[in-house]
Order: C-alpha cells, then structure tokens, then sequence
C-alpha cells in the first residue's frame, strides 16, 4: 500500500465511511495523511474523579449503570454513572445511543475525554469520547489532535482512519536532503508526520511543525531561487538609457523627486538598459549620470521588478519616466490597473506628464465602446499610440500592439497569473515588466513569496506632505464628530465617508445608500454624492468627478475608494464600522486623504462602544505602512493576506512568513542545494517546487 492507495482499499474502511471520506475530498491515503491538525486539546493527563475541575478533563472508570429514554422527537439521551476509585460522575450524551452497547460491561474500565462542567442543576461530563483501556487511544486519553471542518466530516472519524494508517505513516519516504535534514537538526518527514497525528508530548508536535514548515518555506524559497536563474536566461528588449533625455524630463517636472523616487527610477532604467553600472552616490535632483556606461548591448534578461510604495509616494510617476525611455527607444508600454477609476486617474497622470514631451497616452477600459474602441485599436496596432492604459481590456484578444516592449501592473496582487501572462505575451519577445503596489511587503514575504523578483521601495512621501492625524472614535459621540466635518467643510475643504458591507445579506448599494440619505440630512447644507460598486461605469466616473472639481463636498463611498482617487482638496476621512476593516485596507482609505498642503484627519469609527481592537490601535498610531504591514502579518497570517496574488495560491499548510528566523535557515539550505545537489533526485520534493514555479514565472 502506498499514497496514492485508494482509502477504500484499507481493512475496516467500508463503503459507506468511504463515501463519507470521499465527499470530504479524501480519495487516497495520501489525501488523508496530508490533512494536518490547526490546534491541540490535551487529555493526556488522567483525572480522579474526586479532584474534577471545570473543563476539559480525562478520567479513568467504569460504568456502573447506563440508560437511554426519548426526552422529544427525534432526541434520546444517554446517561450513565461513572465511578473509579474516589468517587462518581454522571456523563450525558445526545442521540449516541450506540453508547449503551459500547460501555453495558460494568467490569470494563474505560478512558473518558471532554468537558466537565456544570449543567441541569449538577456537575457532569458532556458528551465525552469513550474508549476501553485495553485498547490504544485514538479519542481519548491522549494530546488529542483538532481538524479542520472538511463538509461534514467527524474529527473522531479522521483521527480512526488515521490511526489505521499508522504502520504507512511511520514508513514515509524522506523528501528532503539527508545532509539538510541532519544540518537543521529535522526530524525524519515519517516522525514529523505521525508526531502532528500522534504527538506523545507538546514538545513532539512543535517538533514536528517546525519540521513541516522548514519543508514548506525551503520548497517556496528553492522555487524563488530557481525561477530568478531561469528568468535570467530569457532575452529581454534593449532600452538604452537616454541620460540627458531623462535628465531634462525630470529637470521640467513640477515637482522634484523623492531621493527614493530616483533610487528607484536608476534601477529600473538600468534594468532596461541592462549595461548601465549603478552610482554610489544619489543626492541630486536629477538621474545621476553614471562615471562610466558600457557599450549598449543586444538586450539583458527582462526586467522583473517589484515597485512598493506606500499611498501616496508617487509610483506613477516613477512608471511614467520609465515608460517614457521605452517611448524613446521606439516601445511601447501597457499599464494595466484594477479598476476604471484607478486607470483613468493614471491616464490623467501621464497625460500631463508626457504628452509635452510628444508621448501620446491612451485609455482602454470597458467604457471606451463602438467607434472609438476600434479606432483606439487600430492605433495601438499601428504604434500610433505609445503608452496605453487601461484595466483587464488590455488582455483582450482583439488588441495588439506594434512594438510592446514594456508593461506595468499596478495592484500587481488583484490579478491573477493568467492574466499577468496573457498581457505580456502581447509582445513578441517577453517584455520588461514592472509589478507596482501601494500594500508594502513585509521583509519576510520578501524573502520568500517575492524571492524571484528585484524589489525596489517608495519610502518617503513628497515634500510638503503633513502626517494624517488619525484617531479610533466611539459611535456614541457621532454629533461631536460631526461638529469637526463641518469645520472643515466650512473651511472650503472636502470629506470621504467609507461604509463596509454591514451584513452579509446586504448589498454594497443598500449599505451606501443607507448612509448618503444619513449624511444628507445632517449635513444639508452642504452637497453629498455616493460612490459604489453597483453604479455604471459612467456614472462612477461623473461622481468621482465632480468630488474632484469641489462640485461635491462629501462623498459616501464603499472600498471602491481604496485606490484610485486623488483629490487633494479632501482633508478628512470616516470609516464607518472600521473594525470590520483589515489593517492594510485601512491604511490604504486612510491614504486617500493628506494629498496636498492641508492637515488632515482620519477618523476611525468603531462598530460598539468599549475597547478597541488592537488592529485599530495600531492604525491609530502609526502612519508606517511598512511597519502595518510586518503587523498585519503577524495578526491575520500569509495566507489571508497574500493567500492570491501574482503568484497564485500560497497553500502554506503549517508554515508562518513571519518566522524569519526559520525562513533564514530555509534560505541557507536552499543556496545550498542549488549549488550541490539536483532537484532530479527528489521526486516529492521536485513536484511541490514545479508547482511553485509555474505560479511564479515569468515564462
């Protein structure tokens, strides 16, 4: 017998538990082995009766007498009267009345596992496991491992099939190294797995996870390292880097550049050159011209390139230079965006960054329909149009570029790797590509999930900028609140007020138009508009408009606010309900406010009076996004966070990113194997690290 055994072929598994294993997604024996315990209950410690204590509890006993009666339709209960040594204990059971057969032998001890507490007016046991001491443990008596639900499925049921796959587990093969398992001091992945399933101590099961995460990070991280040195071979478009042509665009910008801004504006155009040796010293307003380029050459391996940066800090920018370098080498460039409102708030960007400079910018959304859609077409094809924006219409089948030589992602998180993929092979050769995000990533996803990309990071806002002061506030004191809106509307400045989905039979429209007709009438004097999901894309944009030109004073909005809109003018920002937020979407609304010269304020109204969750606290006190993000890590985990991203679906079973101490250790063996074994030798291990891979690609 091995994994890939069918459970149905096991002794003792008969059809109608297959059944109900196979409803659960367990077909194999290898399905079954792989379906690992989230947390861990301790029976292990045997109670007299005598010294019970409220919870749960394990006692040693036999059954002096057991009865079952009907006490309504459809419920029998089963009582019995549980007596060791020191004295007894009745233990109750709901329509399990198969207990009556299991426990009738008053001669026969048994191990009794559950809660002990205090119910119908005595102390009992409610509903515990029952097994006889002659046998070995699986329910009781033991550090009792807990599953996650899976469609119905017993935990009791789990823990029997598992048991009966006892003899297989303890004899799985090793998928990792000998040399890496003896270097990190790992248990064998045979005493791993039967310590998760079968711990004799808490001691063996954070044994036995830390050896299942090594595992897990080693396969992230081994693919990371794998597809950077594949990705490194691809042949990638020559954009030389046009020193004094960049000089004089960023020399006529309105603004001068963040030294983080130029930091990050070398890597990239050197990255498109690809010949270019980066400078010691960043200190001008100005791309640095390097002391010695070499001679240009037939084109490097594509750029992959991650750009962080928190609201604000001025990303588009940064991608609008580099576009226009791909624009004087003769490529064109695709900047994809989520949303309609966030592409047409970056088409208006560039436009006015680049069109002085002959560069013409296009936008291709849903909207643009008919006539138009065509035409714009026909202008992509032709080369007529250098920089095209737009959101997922740029994949579509019908657009096609003359001479697509660079792409940018912004909220590189929200699309999935097939669309990634089906823009960039809009290109004759693959592009270079530049993943932008306004949602930091922590160090140690760095290391792992982002471990194949160069990562360069927006750490600074443009000058000028004050710090929002945000404050958590009780819906108690909603009239005070108030009160300082509508200073700041009387002072000609402009307000967000962002409501979530309250419940979830609720709709994203019914939950903003619930709020505007709220606002409106506290606030009659001044104009309110609403902003949500449900409106036709036209009607988005006429709104968002009119907040922009002040023709709007307050806008209620749902998330669809998160990015996208820039309107300096705004200095304050409600959240309704905020924690219902996350902690990244938080910062992210706060980031819609502080825009430009005026102080603003972010106001964080919570769902009950009382205190505050820790999430809001931190929000409250910090405008770091970088250090939100190491926060946010640590409160909601990787999965939830970048559980679908670019790189498709983490699947960390047991695995933390934010370990880093044992993510360094993966990242050590990792080099290690690169460069002295061959992944050919491992097949478990070679499959888990291809799945990686194909999600990570560029290819």
């Amino acid at each position: 017998m091995d994994l890939d055994s069918e459970l149905s072929s096991i002794k003792g598994i008969g059809p109608k538990t297959a059944e109900k294993l196979a409803a659960a997604g367990f077909v194999t024996v290898g399905d079954v082995i792989d379906f690992l315990p989230r947390t861990y209950e301790d029976y292990s410690i045997v109670t007299p009766i005598a010294k019970l204590r409220p919870g749960k509890v394990t006692v040693r006993a036999q059954v002096e007498k057991i009865s079952t009666r009907n006490i309504r339709w459809r419920m029998r209960v089963t009582t019995a009267t549980l007596a060791d040594e020191t004295g007894k204990v009745q233990a109750v059971w709901f329509n399990q009345y198969y207990r009556e057969t299991q426990l009738k032998n008053p001669n026969e001890e048994f191990y009794f596992s559950g809660e002990f507490g205090f119910k119908n007016g005595r102390y009992q046991l409610t509903s515990p496991s029952a097994e006889a001491v002659k046998d070995l443990p699986v329910q009781t008596g033991r550090i009792l491992p807990i599953y996650p639900a899976a469609k119905g499925l017993k935990p009791s049921l789990t823990r029997s099939v598992l048991n009966k796959l006892r003899p297989i587990i303890t004899m799985l093969p090793e998928t990792l190294p000998a040399e890496i398992v003896k270097e990190q001091k790992l248990l064998s992945r045979g005493e791993a797995m039967l310590g998760l399933h079968f711990p004799e101590s808490k001691r063996q099961a954070d044994a036995a996870r830390e050896r299942l995460a090594f595992e897990e990070l080693f396969e992230l991280l081994l693919a990371s390292r794998l597809n950077k040195q594949e990705n490194s071979k691809l042949k990638g478009f020559h954009i030389p880097f046009d020193q004094e042509k960049i000089k004089e665009f960023v020399g006529k910008l309105p603004f001068k550049l963040t030294n983080s801004q130029r930091r990050a504006l070398w890597d990239i155009l050197c990255d498109l050159d690809k010949d270019s040796e980066k400078p010691s010293n960043l200190t001008k307003n100005e791309i640095v011209i390097p002391k010695r380029v070499r001679p240009f050459g037939d084109g490097g391996s594509p750029m992959n390139r991650l750009l962080q940066g928190d609201v604000g800090s001025g990303k588009t920018v940064v991608a609008g230079v580099a576009a226009y370098q791909a624009s004087l080498a003769g490529f064109q460039s695709a900047i994809m965006a989520p949303t309609e409102i966030l592409a047409t708030q970056h088409a208006e960007t560039l436009n006015k960054l680049l069109t002085p400079f002959g560069v013409k910018v296009a936008l291709l959304t849903g909207s643009v329909k008919g006539e138009a859609r065509t035409e714009l077409y026909k202008q992509i094809a032709s080369g007529e149009v250098d920089v095209v924006v737009g959101t997922h219409a740029l994949f579509q089948k019908d657009v096609k570029f003359k001479n697509l030589g660079f792409v940018v992602i912004d909220e590189q998180h929200r699309f999935g790797v097939e669309q990634r993929q089906m823009l960039l092979a809009k290109s004759s050769r693959m592009p270079h590509l530049l993943s932008m995000t306004a949602t930091p990533i922590p160090r140690s996803l760095q290391l792992t999930v982002f471990g194949d990309l160069d990562i360069s990071t927006l750490n600074e806002l443009p000058a000028g900028r004050k710090k929002i002061e945000t404050k958590i506030w009780s819906p108690n004191k909603r009239a005070e609140l108030y009160d300082l809106v509508r200073e700041q509307l009387v002072a000609g400045r402009q307000a967000y007020v962002v409501v979530p989905l309250i419940e979830e039979s609720e709709t994203e429209k019914v939950a903003a138009e619930t709020k505007f007709k709220e606002i409106s009438k506290k606030f009659k004097e001044f104009k309110v508009g609403m902003l949500h999901g449900k409106l036709p894309a036209n009607e988005k944009e006429k709104v968002m408009r009119d907040f922009a030109e002040h023709k709007v004073d307050i806008l209620v909005a749902t998330t669809v606010v998160e990015v996208g809109v820039d309107v300096p003018n705004a200095t304050v920002m409600i959240i309704e309900n905020a924690d219902r937020f996350g902690l990244a979407q938080l910062h992210q609304l706060r980031g819609r406010v502080g825009r430009g010269e005026h102080q603003s304020y972010c106001y964080l109204v919570t769902t009950e009076s009382g205190r505050p969750t820790r999430r809001l606290r931190e929000v409250e006190k910090s405008n770091d996004g970088f250090y939100l993000s190491e926060i946010d890590l640590q409160l909601r985990g990787p999965g939830e966070i970048y559980g679908t991203m670019q790189h498709g679906e983490l699947n960390l079973q047991i695995a933390n990113l934010a370990d880093t101490r044992l993510v360094a250790r993966a990242a050590k063996s990792a080099d290690w194997f690169i460069a002295n074994d061959n992944l050919a030798k491992y097949p478990e291990l070679q499959q888990s690290v291809l799945k990686y891979q194909r999600l990570t690609t560029l290819n």
